[in-house]
Protein backbone atom coordinates (compact mmCIF):
# COMPACT_ATOMS: atom_id res chain seq x y z
CA UNK A 1 0.00 0.00 0.00
CA UNK A 2 1.32 3.40 -0.92
CA UNK A 3 2.36 5.68 1.93
CA UNK A 4 -0.28 8.33 1.22
CA UNK A 5 -3.14 5.83 1.08
CA UNK A 6 -1.92 4.11 4.24
CA UNK A 7 -1.85 7.38 6.21
CA UNK A 8 -5.22 8.48 4.78
CA UNK A 9 -6.83 5.21 5.87
CA UNK A 10 -5.25 5.46 9.32
CA UNK A 11 -6.51 9.03 9.75
CA UNK A 12 -9.99 7.94 8.72
CA UNK A 13 -10.11 5.14 11.32
CA UNK A 14 -8.21 6.87 14.15
CA UNK A 15 -9.95 8.10 17.27
CA UNK A 16 -10.57 11.83 17.29
CA UNK A 17 -9.49 14.26 19.93
CA UNK A 18 -12.56 16.21 18.89
CA UNK A 19 -15.64 14.00 18.53
CA UNK A 20 -17.27 16.52 16.22
CA UNK A 21 -14.78 15.64 13.45
CA UNK A 22 -15.86 12.01 13.52
CA UNK A 23 -19.51 13.01 13.54
CA UNK A 24 -19.06 15.28 10.51
CA UNK A 25 -17.18 12.51 8.70
CA UNK A 26 -20.03 10.06 9.39
CA UNK A 27 -22.54 12.66 8.21
CA UNK A 28 -20.49 13.12 5.02
CA UNK A 29 -20.61 9.38 4.28
CA UNK A 30 -24.35 9.29 5.04
CA UNK A 31 -24.92 12.30 2.79
CA UNK A 32 -23.12 10.72 -0.15
CA UNK A 33 -25.02 7.47 0.47
CA UNK A 34 -28.39 9.23 0.53
CA UNK A 35 -27.62 11.30 -2.57
CA UNK A 36 -26.42 8.37 -4.65
CA UNK A 37 -29.31 6.13 -3.54
CA UNK A 38 -31.86 8.85 -4.29
CA UNK A 39 -30.39 9.42 -7.75
CA UNK A 40 -30.41 5.70 -8.58
CA UNK A 41 -34.03 5.33 -7.46
CA UNK A 42 -35.18 8.49 -9.25
CA UNK A 43 -33.46 7.52 -12.50
CA UNK A 44 -34.86 3.99 -12.23
CA UNK A 45 -38.37 5.43 -11.93
CA UNK A 46 -38.00 7.83 -14.87
CA UNK A 47 -36.45 5.07 -17.00
CA UNK A 48 -39.28 2.76 -15.97
CA UNK A 49 -41.92 5.35 -16.84
CA UNK A 50 -40.38 5.86 -20.25
CA UNK A 51 -39.98 2.12 -20.86
CA UNK A 52 -43.51 1.20 -19.77
CA UNK A 53 -45.17 4.02 -21.66
CA UNK A 54 -43.17 3.24 -24.78
CA UNK A 55 -43.82 -0.51 -24.58
CA UNK A 56 -47.53 -0.03 -24.02
CA UNK A 57 -47.80 2.54 -26.80
CA UNK A 58 -45.93 0.27 -29.20
CA UNK A 59 -48.04 -2.74 -28.25
CA UNK A 60 -51.37 -0.95 -28.07
CA UNK A 61 -51.32 1.07 -31.27
CA UNK A 62 -50.23 0.79 -34.87
CA UNK A 63 -46.59 1.70 -35.47
CA UNK A 64 -47.59 3.64 -38.60
CA UNK A 65 -50.94 4.96 -39.81
CA UNK A 66 -51.81 5.86 -43.42
CA UNK A 67 -54.63 8.29 -44.14
CA UNK A 68 -55.94 10.50 -46.90
CA UNK A 69 -54.26 13.90 -46.88
CA UNK A 70 -57.57 15.66 -47.64
CA UNK A 71 -59.16 14.26 -44.47
CA UNK A 72 -62.08 12.75 -46.41
CA UNK A 73 -61.20 9.12 -45.78
CA UNK A 74 -59.94 6.31 -47.99
CA UNK A 75 -62.25 4.89 -50.65
CA UNK A 76 -61.56 1.92 -52.92
CA UNK A 77 -59.19 0.78 -50.17
CA UNK A 78 -58.70 -2.90 -51.00
CA UNK A 79 -56.24 -2.40 -53.91
CA UNK A 80 -54.36 0.16 -51.79
CA UNK A 81 -54.23 -2.27 -48.86
CA UNK A 82 -52.79 -4.92 -51.14
CA UNK A 83 -50.06 -2.58 -52.42
CA UNK A 84 -48.89 -1.16 -49.11
CA UNK A 85 -48.88 -4.56 -47.39
CA UNK A 86 -45.93 -5.53 -49.62
CA UNK A 87 -43.69 -2.66 -48.47
CA UNK A 88 -40.44 -4.05 -46.99
CA UNK A 89 -40.40 -4.40 -43.17
CA UNK A 90 -44.21 -4.27 -42.94
CA UNK A 91 -45.37 -7.37 -41.06
CA UNK A 92 -49.11 -6.65 -40.74
CA UNK A 93 -51.77 -4.20 -41.91
CA UNK A 94 -55.25 -3.46 -40.61
CA UNK A 95 -58.01 -1.27 -42.11
CA UNK A 96 -59.97 0.86 -39.66
CA UNK A 97 -62.63 3.51 -39.34
CA UNK A 98 -62.21 5.88 -36.37
CA UNK A 99 -65.03 8.03 -35.06
CA UNK A 100 -65.73 10.02 -31.90
CA UNK A 101 -69.04 9.04 -30.30
CA UNK A 102 -70.94 9.29 -27.03
CA UNK A 103 -71.51 5.95 -25.25
CA UNK A 104 -74.30 5.77 -22.70
CA UNK A 105 -76.28 3.39 -20.55
CA UNK A 106 -79.22 4.94 -18.77
CA UNK A 107 -78.25 8.28 -17.23
CA UNK A 108 -74.50 7.60 -17.36
CA UNK A 109 -72.40 8.34 -20.42
CA UNK A 110 -68.86 8.96 -21.62
CA UNK A 111 -67.03 10.04 -24.73
CA UNK A 112 -65.22 7.36 -26.70
CA UNK A 113 -63.08 6.95 -29.77
CA UNK A 114 -64.53 3.93 -31.56
CA UNK A 115 -62.57 1.89 -34.10
CA UNK A 116 -64.38 -0.20 -36.65
CA UNK A 117 -61.97 -2.95 -37.63
CA UNK A 118 -61.38 -6.49 -38.85
CA UNK A 119 -60.50 -8.32 -35.60
CA UNK A 120 -58.04 -10.80 -37.08
CA UNK A 121 -56.10 -8.03 -38.82
CA UNK A 122 -56.26 -5.67 -35.84
CA UNK A 123 -54.79 -8.27 -33.47
CA UNK A 124 -51.74 -8.55 -35.74
CA UNK A 125 -51.18 -4.78 -35.64
CA UNK A 126 -51.92 -4.01 -31.97
CA UNK A 127 -52.31 -6.10 -28.82
CA UNK A 128 -55.25 -4.30 -27.19
CA UNK A 129 -57.74 -7.05 -28.06
CA UNK A 130 -55.31 -9.65 -26.73
CA UNK A 131 -56.24 -8.36 -23.26
CA UNK A 132 -60.00 -8.63 -23.81
CA UNK A 133 -62.31 -10.81 -21.74
CA UNK A 134 -62.99 -14.34 -23.03
CA UNK A 135 -65.34 -14.37 -25.99
CA UNK A 136 -64.99 -10.67 -26.78
CA UNK A 137 -62.88 -11.10 -29.91
CA UNK A 138 -65.01 -14.02 -31.11
CA UNK A 139 -68.09 -11.81 -30.79
CA UNK A 140 -66.59 -9.41 -33.31
CA UNK A 141 -66.38 -12.23 -35.83
CA UNK A 142 -67.15 -12.74 -38.63
CA UNK A 143 -65.63 -9.73 -40.24
CA UNK A 144 -68.02 -9.97 -43.18
CA UNK A 145 -71.21 -7.95 -43.24
CA UNK A 146 -73.90 -9.60 -41.11
CA UNK A 147 -77.54 -9.85 -42.01
CA UNK A 148 -79.33 -6.80 -40.57
CA UNK A 149 -81.53 -7.73 -37.64
CA UNK A 150 -80.57 -11.41 -37.76
CA UNK A 151 -82.38 -13.17 -34.88
CA UNK A 152 -83.05 -9.72 -33.42
CA UNK A 153 -79.54 -9.56 -31.95
CA UNK A 154 -77.78 -6.30 -31.32
CA UNK A 155 -74.38 -5.82 -33.00
CA UNK A 156 -71.43 -6.38 -30.63
CA UNK A 157 -69.08 -3.79 -29.17
CA UNK A 158 -65.96 -4.15 -27.00
CA UNK A 159 -65.11 -1.28 -24.63
CA UNK A 160 -62.21 -0.44 -22.35
CA UNK A 161 -62.79 -1.64 -18.79
CA UNK A 162 -62.65 1.86 -17.30
CA UNK A 163 -65.08 3.21 -19.88
CA UNK A 164 -67.52 0.36 -19.22
CA UNK A 165 -67.26 1.06 -15.50
CA UNK A 166 -67.85 4.79 -16.06
CA UNK A 167 -71.17 4.16 -17.83
CA UNK A 168 -72.11 1.30 -15.49
CA UNK A 169 -72.33 -1.37 -18.20
CA UNK A 170 -71.66 -5.08 -17.77
CA UNK A 171 -71.03 -7.78 -20.35
CA UNK A 172 -74.25 -8.55 -22.19
CA UNK A 173 -75.84 -5.18 -21.45
CA UNK A 174 -77.21 -2.91 -24.14
CA UNK A 175 -75.33 0.35 -24.63
CA UNK A 176 -76.31 3.28 -26.79
CA UNK A 177 -73.88 4.90 -29.25
CA UNK A 178 -74.68 8.42 -30.37
CA UNK A 179 -72.89 9.47 -33.54
CA UNK A 180 -72.62 13.16 -34.45
CA UNK A 181 -72.73 12.14 -38.11
CA UNK A 182 -76.48 11.70 -38.10
CA UNK A 183 -79.23 12.28 -40.63
CA UNK A 184 -80.26 15.55 -42.25
CA UNK A 185 -83.89 16.43 -41.47
CA UNK A 186 -86.05 19.52 -41.93
CA UNK A 187 -85.02 20.43 -38.38
CA UNK A 188 -81.34 20.13 -39.23
CA UNK A 189 -78.77 17.46 -38.52
CA UNK A 190 -80.05 14.91 -36.03
CA UNK A 191 -77.51 12.62 -34.28
CA UNK A 192 -77.80 8.93 -35.00
CA UNK A 193 -78.68 6.59 -32.12
CA UNK A 194 -77.80 2.88 -32.36
CA UNK A 195 -77.93 0.22 -29.64
CA UNK A 196 -75.07 -2.27 -29.28
CA UNK A 197 -74.49 -5.28 -27.06
CA UNK A 198 -71.43 -5.08 -24.80
CA UNK A 199 -69.68 -8.29 -25.83
CA UNK A 200 -66.63 -7.79 -23.61
CA UNK A 201 -64.08 -5.41 -22.17
CA UNK A 202 -60.30 -5.16 -22.20
CA UNK A 203 -57.75 -3.87 -19.70
CA UNK A 204 -54.28 -2.79 -20.85
CA UNK A 205 -53.28 -0.83 -17.74
CA UNK A 206 -52.86 2.22 -19.99
CA UNK A 207 -55.56 4.64 -18.90
CA UNK A 208 -55.94 6.42 -22.23
CA UNK A 209 -56.91 3.17 -23.94
CA UNK A 210 -58.98 1.70 -21.10
CA UNK A 211 -61.12 4.81 -20.56
CA UNK A 212 -61.57 6.29 -24.03
CA UNK A 213 -61.63 3.53 -26.65
CA UNK A 214 -63.82 0.77 -28.04
CA UNK A 215 -64.03 -1.61 -30.99
CA UNK A 216 -66.76 -2.48 -33.50
CA UNK A 217 -66.85 -4.66 -36.56
CA UNK A 218 -65.84 -2.62 -39.58
CA UNK A 219 -69.20 -3.07 -41.35
CA UNK A 220 -71.09 -2.04 -38.20
CA UNK A 221 -68.98 1.11 -37.90
CA UNK A 222 -69.53 1.97 -41.56
CA UNK A 223 -73.28 1.53 -41.09
CA UNK A 224 -73.26 3.60 -37.88
CA UNK A 225 -71.40 6.47 -39.53
CA UNK A 226 -73.28 6.14 -42.85
CA UNK A 227 -69.99 5.64 -44.67
CA UNK A 228 -70.30 2.45 -46.78
CA UNK A 229 -66.94 0.92 -47.70
CA UNK A 230 -64.93 3.85 -46.32
CA UNK A 231 -61.80 3.78 -44.16
CA UNK A 232 -60.28 6.59 -42.14
CA UNK A 233 -56.94 4.89 -41.58
CA UNK A 234 -54.80 1.87 -42.44
CA UNK A 235 -52.61 0.72 -39.54
CA UNK A 236 -49.23 -0.96 -39.94
CA UNK A 237 -47.02 -3.04 -37.71
CA UNK A 238 -43.34 -3.14 -38.70
CA UNK A 239 -40.44 -5.39 -37.71
CA UNK A 240 -38.50 -2.57 -36.03
CA UNK A 241 -40.57 0.16 -34.33
CA UNK A 242 -37.48 2.40 -34.03
CA UNK A 243 -37.34 2.57 -37.85
CA UNK A 244 -41.00 3.56 -38.18
CA UNK A 245 -40.25 7.07 -39.58
CA UNK A 246 -38.11 5.61 -42.39
CA UNK A 247 -40.60 2.87 -43.26
CA UNK A 248 -43.45 5.44 -43.22
CA UNK A 249 -41.75 7.30 -46.09
CA UNK A 250 -41.64 4.07 -48.13
CA UNK A 251 -45.35 3.51 -47.45
CA UNK A 252 -46.18 7.05 -48.62
CA UNK A 253 -44.20 6.48 -51.81
CA UNK A 254 -46.01 3.22 -52.58
CA UNK A 255 -49.44 4.64 -51.67
CA UNK A 256 -48.96 7.53 -54.07
CA UNK A 257 -50.17 11.09 -54.15
CA UNK A 258 -53.00 12.09 -51.83
CA UNK A 259 -51.89 10.05 -48.81
CA UNK A 260 -49.91 10.89 -45.70
CA UNK A 261 -48.56 8.90 -42.77
CA UNK A 262 -47.97 9.41 -39.09
CA UNK A 263 -46.07 7.11 -36.74
CA UNK A 264 -45.97 6.38 -33.04
CA UNK A 265 -42.88 8.53 -32.44
CA UNK A 266 -44.55 11.60 -34.00
CA UNK A 267 -47.81 11.03 -32.14
CA UNK A 268 -46.02 10.87 -28.78
CA UNK A 269 -43.09 13.23 -29.35
CA UNK A 270 -44.22 15.72 -26.69
CA UNK A 271 -44.72 12.96 -24.13
CA UNK A 272 -41.22 11.54 -24.54
CA UNK A 273 -39.70 15.02 -24.64
CA UNK A 274 -41.40 15.79 -21.32
CA UNK A 275 -40.09 12.54 -19.82
CA UNK A 276 -36.56 13.30 -20.99
CA UNK A 277 -36.75 16.81 -19.53
CA UNK A 278 -38.14 15.40 -16.28
CA UNK A 279 -35.19 12.99 -16.06
CA UNK A 280 -32.67 15.81 -16.50
CA UNK A 281 -34.39 18.04 -13.92
CA UNK A 282 -34.62 15.14 -11.47
CA UNK A 283 -30.91 14.44 -11.84
CA UNK A 284 -30.02 18.08 -11.19
CA UNK A 285 -32.37 18.57 -8.22
CA UNK A 286 -31.51 15.34 -6.42
CA UNK A 287 -27.85 15.83 -7.34
CA UNK A 288 -27.87 18.79 -4.94
CA UNK A 289 -27.85 16.21 -2.15
CA UNK A 290 -24.45 15.03 -3.38
CA UNK A 291 -23.20 18.63 -3.47
CA UNK A 292 -24.31 19.13 0.14
CA UNK A 293 -22.50 15.92 1.06
CA UNK A 294 -19.39 17.23 -0.71
CA UNK A 295 -19.55 20.38 1.40
CA UNK A 296 -19.65 18.17 4.48
CA UNK A 297 -16.51 16.43 3.20
CA UNK A 298 -14.85 19.83 2.81
CA UNK A 299 -15.77 20.74 6.39
CA UNK A 300 -14.65 17.38 7.78
CA UNK A 301 -11.26 17.56 6.01
CA UNK A 302 -10.73 21.19 7.04
CA UNK A 303 -11.35 20.31 10.67
CA UNK A 304 -9.08 17.28 10.34
CA UNK A 305 -6.26 19.41 8.92
CA UNK A 306 -6.61 21.73 11.92
CA UNK A 307 -6.52 18.72 14.26
CA UNK A 308 -3.56 17.08 12.52
CA UNK A 309 -1.43 20.19 12.03
CA UNK A 310 1.27 18.91 14.42
CA UNK A 311 1.30 15.47 12.76
CA UNK A 312 1.67 17.12 9.35
CA UNK A 313 4.57 19.20 10.62
CA UNK A 314 6.32 16.12 12.06
CA UNK A 315 5.91 14.20 8.80
CA UNK A 316 7.25 17.12 6.78
CA UNK A 317 10.24 17.43 9.12
CA UNK A 318 10.96 13.75 8.39
CA UNK A 319 11.09 14.44 4.65
CA UNK A 320 7.49 14.09 3.48
CA UNK A 321 7.02 16.64 0.71
CA UNK A 322 3.95 18.92 0.38
CA UNK A 323 2.68 16.95 -2.63
CA UNK A 324 2.45 13.79 -0.52
CA UNK A 325 0.62 15.66 2.23
CA UNK A 326 -1.83 17.02 -0.34
CA UNK A 327 -2.48 13.51 -1.66
CA UNK A 328 -3.05 12.15 1.86
CA UNK A 329 -6.05 14.40 2.42
CA UNK A 330 -7.32 14.07 -1.13
CA UNK A 331 -7.25 10.30 -0.70
CA UNK A 332 -9.07 10.64 2.59
CA UNK A 333 -11.86 12.55 0.87
CA UNK A 334 -11.77 10.00 -1.94
CA UNK A 335 -12.22 7.15 0.56
CA UNK A 336 -15.19 8.91 2.18
CA UNK A 337 -16.74 9.37 -1.26
CA UNK A 338 -16.10 5.78 -2.37
CA UNK A 339 -17.57 4.33 0.82
CA UNK A 340 -20.65 6.55 0.57
CA UNK A 341 -21.06 5.88 -3.16
CA UNK A 342 -20.77 2.10 -2.73
CA UNK A 343 -23.35 2.10 0.07
CA UNK A 344 -25.62 4.38 -1.98
CA UNK A 345 -25.42 2.14 -5.05
CA UNK A 346 -26.25 -0.94 -2.99
CA UNK A 347 -29.16 0.81 -1.29
CA UNK A 348 -30.46 2.38 -4.50
CA UNK A 349 -30.41 -0.80 -6.59
CA UNK A 350 -31.96 -2.83 -3.76
CA UNK A 351 -34.75 -0.28 -3.31
CA UNK A 352 -35.36 -0.27 -7.09
CA UNK A 353 -35.56 -4.05 -7.15
CA UNK A 354 -37.94 -4.08 -4.18
CA UNK A 355 -40.15 -1.38 -5.73
CA UNK A 356 -40.41 -3.29 -9.00
CA UNK A 357 -41.02 -6.60 -7.22
CA UNK A 358 -43.83 -5.41 -4.93
CA UNK A 359 -45.67 -3.21 -7.51
CA UNK A 360 -46.44 0.14 -5.89
CA UNK A 361 -49.90 1.21 -7.16
CA UNK A 362 -50.50 4.49 -8.99
CA UNK A 363 -53.61 6.40 -9.98
CA UNK A 364 -53.96 5.52 -13.69
CA UNK A 365 -56.09 8.56 -14.51
CA UNK A 366 -53.17 10.78 -13.44
CA UNK A 367 -50.10 8.81 -14.55
CA UNK A 368 -51.62 6.73 -17.43
CA UNK A 369 -50.17 3.54 -15.88
CA UNK A 370 -51.43 1.66 -12.82
CA UNK A 371 -48.15 0.68 -11.08
CA UNK A 372 -44.93 2.56 -10.38
CA UNK A 373 -42.29 1.14 -12.76
CA UNK A 374 -38.60 0.72 -11.93
CA UNK A 375 -35.93 0.15 -14.57
CA UNK A 376 -32.46 0.52 -12.99
CA UNK A 377 -29.58 0.62 -15.49
CA UNK A 378 -25.90 -0.11 -14.98
CA UNK A 379 -24.99 2.96 -17.05
CA UNK A 380 -26.87 5.20 -14.60
CA UNK A 381 -24.82 3.73 -11.75
CA UNK A 382 -21.60 4.49 -13.60
CA UNK A 383 -22.66 8.10 -14.31
CA UNK A 384 -23.88 8.72 -10.76
CA UNK A 385 -20.69 7.23 -9.29
CA UNK A 386 -18.51 9.39 -11.53
CA UNK A 387 -20.44 12.55 -10.59
CA UNK A 388 -20.43 11.71 -6.88
CA UNK A 389 -16.71 10.94 -6.70
CA UNK A 390 -15.83 13.86 -8.99
CA UNK A 391 -17.74 16.40 -6.90
CA UNK A 392 -16.24 14.98 -3.70
CA UNK A 393 -12.70 15.24 -5.09
CA UNK A 394 -13.32 18.89 -5.94
CA UNK A 395 -14.29 19.43 -2.30
CA UNK A 396 -10.90 18.08 -1.18
CA UNK A 397 -8.86 20.66 -3.08
CA UNK A 398 -9.01 23.44 -0.48
CA UNK A 399 -8.32 21.41 2.69
CA UNK A 400 -5.58 19.36 1.01
CA UNK A 401 -3.89 22.53 -0.25
CA UNK A 402 -4.12 24.02 3.28
CA UNK A 403 -2.46 20.90 4.67
CA UNK A 404 0.35 21.10 2.11
CA UNK A 405 0.95 24.75 3.04
CA UNK A 406 1.68 23.98 6.71
CA UNK A 407 5.11 25.24 7.81
CA UNK A 408 6.80 22.73 10.17
CA UNK A 409 8.72 25.37 12.14
CA UNK A 410 5.64 27.45 12.79
CA UNK A 411 3.51 24.42 13.70
CA UNK A 412 6.11 23.01 16.15
CA UNK A 413 7.34 26.30 17.64
CA UNK A 414 5.38 25.93 20.89
CA UNK A 415 5.52 22.13 21.18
Amino acid sequence: MRFELYVAARYLKAKRRQAVVGVVTAISIAGVTAGVAALIIALAITNGMRRDLQDRLVDSSAHIELMASNGMGIRDWRPLLERVSKVPHVVAVSPGLWEQVLVSRGPRDGGALILGTLPDAEMKVSHVLDKATPGAVQALEPAVEPQPGAQGELPPIVLGSDLAQTIGAGIGDSVLLISPQGELTPLGMVPKYVHFRLAGTYHTGFYQYDSEMGFLRLVDAQRLFDEPDLLSVIGFRVDDPNRAPEIAKDIERVAGKGYMTTNWTEQNRELFHALKLEQAVTFIVIGLIVIVAALNILIALTMMVMEKTRDIAVMMSFGVDPGQVRRIFMLQGFLISVIGTALGLALGYFASWAGGHYHIPLSPDVYSIDTLPFAPRILDGVIVSAVSIGVSLLATLYPSSSAAAVLPAEALRYE
